[in-house]
């Protein structure tokens, strides 16, 4: 599946996969809206059964924060990024 067949797709304007070899990261970047400013939202870690279920997450998470930051009032758009936990992550190392 493709990111503009996700549901939460939405016109979202950016989305990125990040991949790194060396660290075995795996994340991506959703930026929903910069129309009332700049993307604003936090990363979460999480354990994803796939990357498909991943992009759905952050899609889904970066709309909510654009329409969180509009309610609020504030000039910030939405954006989000998850990282996928990999298999054997304790969470004692910094990110």
């Amino acid at each position: 599946m493709s990111a503009f067949d996700d549901s939460a797709f939405d016109a979202h304007e950016k989305v990125v996969f990040c991949h790194d070899a060396t660290t075995g990261l795996q994340a991506i970047i959703a930026i929903h809206s910069t129309a009332l400013g700049p993307s604003a939202g936090g990363t979460r870690l999480w354990s994803y059964a796939s990357s498909t279920e991943a992009l759905h997450d952050v899609l889904r998470l970066s709309q909510c924060m654009s329409y969180k930051n509009a309610m609020a009032g504030l000039k910030f758009g939405g954006g989000k990024g998850v990282i996928m936990k990999t298999p054997g992550y304790s969470g004692s190392a910094a990110l």
